[in-house]
């Protein structure tokens, strides 16, 4: 253990004491006014700052008990158990060390401090200024701190420049060091509900909620909404005066496409609002694969697929359920096929192969994952049948896989040649179309003379 310093020596600093009570509680209330840092926290810094700075005196096994008043600033102290003259607590020893440590925690507390307001935000929508940029990185200045917008959180196709406000919500916010890293996002749903929450007061207000938000930012985005108040249209308030509202939000998004679909608890009627604007003629719930196949007419299936499968991939994120796209006749189809494959399975009779289309199975692929004890219960089977079973259908979902692949091998060089024979018969064409014809060269006419091509000699032999 270190020993202690004479007295003389404390009394000697005296004139210099940093740590006078005055002197400690404007410390903490300008700290506490400039970082927005607690108090109390304030205090517990410089308590501990304090004890690191007498520990190197005393020895770091040593017992020290530090505290401050709350009122007055003065500060108490023990030493293993016998109390510390307050000569020595205010005087300059250690106060190097303790002015180190008192920096070290503030700047812990005000990080620690700024990652619990902005924890508090994530999800919500801020709005700051680009300041610069690291590769595609945006550098966003949210008042006094800085955020940044990665490339992978921002929309397809969409720049900034500096000095460009912008908006966008809180994604991530995390501890780095003694900073406080914060990550934007411009392509995560709460972005569109923030903004239906700005543009639209009946939100705002809680009149119409949202219940539902599917998104595939830069290209469109399906929003199912619902109203409290029967008299509101929840629909047409969302869309606005000549879709004044709805406009805002687009813009604000570069263009993203949004539809705006009435919620319903009853699936039957979800699904169809879902698919808009395609029309839908029957909602079949499959409730053991949590799947829904939609039938449409012939003219609508493309419009209720979308481009890239995209209206009937958003509509199911929507609603949370699987749906399937086909006509009346591409089920009947897949029914039969599944029927006879099924029966073709030992251990399943032509009644349960009808009993598990009917539910919903349509392939090989849907057996091979349907619940043990579903299938025992639908076919009075044992276990050692439905393990057979299910291996079986594993087998076969495996070959139909692999055929399909096998067939869209095939369908893409097929395509892949028609393409190539295609070019090169329109090259063929335009090179032909870039030669004279024998008409041309001959010359003549009911009208006269037609004029030889450069180069090219008429009747007289005179090249013209």
């Amino acid at each position: 253990m270190a020993s202690a310093v004479p007295a003389a020596s404390y009394r000697e600093g005296a004139a210099e004491t940093v740590m006078k009570p005055e002197e400690i509680l404007r410390i903490v209330d300008a700290i506490h006014r400039d970082k927005n840092i607690d108090k109390e926290i304030v205090f517990q810094a410089i308590e501990a700052a304090l004890v690191t700075a007498l520990a190197r005196q005393y020895g770091e096994t040593s017992e020290i008990v530090i505290a401050i008043n709350r009122t007055d600033g003065s500060i108490s102290g023990s030493h293993d158990g016998q109390p510390i003259e307050s000569a020595e607590l205010a005087g300059r020893i250690g106060a190097q060390t303790a002015k180190q440590v008192i920096i070290q925690k503030i700047r812990e507390a005000e990080r620690d401090a700024i990652h619990d307001e902005f924890e508090e935000q994530v999800g919500h929508m801020v709005s700051g200024v680009v300041t610069r940029f690291e590769g595609a990185t945006a550098t966003v200045a949210l008042g006094s701190q800085e955020a940044i917008l990665p490339r992978s959180e921002q929309i397809p196709g969409e720049s900034f420049h500096a000095n460009e406000r912008i908006r966008a919500t809180i994604f991530e916010v995390r501890k780095v060091g003694s900073r406080v890293k914060i990550i934007l996002s411009r392509i995560r749903p709460q972005l569109v509900q923030r903004l239906f929450e700005q543009e639209i007061p009946e939100i705002a207000d809680g009149v119409i909620e949202i219940r539902a938000i599917a998104r595939e930012p830069g290209y469109r985005s399906k929003v199912a909404v619902i109203s409290s108040d029967n008299r509101i249209d929840c629909v047409g308030a969302c869309v606005g005066v000549r879709g004044n509202r709805i406009k805002n939000i687009v813009e604000e998004l570069g263009g993203e496409r949004i539809d705006i679909v009435r919620w319903s608890d009853d699936l039957q009627v979800l699904v169809p609002n879902a698919l808009q604007p395609a029309e839908v003629d029957e909602v079949i719930l499959c409730q053991m694969l949590g799947r829904g196949i939609v039938l449409v007419r012939e003219d609508q299936l493309s419009l209720a697929i979308g481009r890239r499968g995209q209206n009937v991939r958003l509509a199911s994120k929507l609603c949370g359920w699987d749906i399937e796209i086909m006509t009346q006749e591409e089920l009947d189809q897949q029914i039969e096929r599944a029927t006879a494959g099924f029966a073709s399975i030992a251990g399943i009779d032509d009644s349960l192969a009808e009993r598990l289309v009917g539910e919903g199975f349509l392939s090989y692929d849907d057996l091979s994952v349907i619940e043990p004890d579903d299938l025992m219960e639908m076919g009075g089977l044992s276990a050692e049948q439905v393990d057979a079973i299910v291996e079986e259908a594993e087998q076969r979902a495996q070959l139909a896989e692999v055929a399909a692949a096998d067939e869209r091998r095939k369908q893409r060089e097929q395509e892949r040649i028609a393409k190539a024979t295609a070019d090169a018969e329109a090259a063929d064409a335009a090179e032909a179309a870039a030669q004279p014809t024998e008409a041309a060269l001959a010359g003549g006419g009911s009208e006269g003379e037609a004029e030889a091509p450069d180069g090219v000699s008429d009747a007289s032999g005179e090249s013209s």
